[in-house]
């Protein structure tokens, strides 16, 4: 089974919760895990980090340097998703964006990406990263 770093925009509630889980459950048909910050180290809000901690520096970096891929949802843009995805092109690791069909892939994020993925469910996923990997 590969192992995928997956960011994205992650707001509190519910609803993005919902979409973590279904793009896990997606993956994981794909024989893909993931890795998500928002769930597994900040535990959606509820985790208390050591004073001075800093996620992406203390968290994030060796979590993805640990993985095969970084998985970008970029159905919405965010600062944090860019530094991540730079850190691991440098790194060598490939990544590919995901986001929701018409939405709005920079320049930028799409000359580092191995593939961009446009999907309209999160089950179309299954089928494009099984031929991925």
């Amino acid at each position: 089974m590969k192992k995928a770093f997956m960011s994205l925009k992650f707001h509190d509630g519910d609803e993005d919760k919902k979409k973590i889980d279904d793009l896990t459950k997606a993956l994981l048909k794909a024989d893909i895990e993931n890795v998500v910050m928002a769930r597994d180290v900040e535990k959606y809000g509820e985790a208390v980090l050591p004073e001075g901690a800093r996620l992406m520096i203390d968290y994030a970096f060796p979590a993805m340097e640990k993985c095969d891929m970084l998985i970008v949802e970029f159905s919405e843009k965010g600062v944090g998703l860019g530094i991540g995805a730079g850190y691991a092109y440098a790194k060598g690791i490939p990544i590919y964006v995901i986001a929701k069909t018409g939405s709005d892939i920079s320049l930028t994020m799409s000359n580092l990406a191995q593939k961009v993925i446009f999907y309209d469910n999160v089950e179309d996923l299954t089928d494009e990263f099984r031929r991925l990997v």
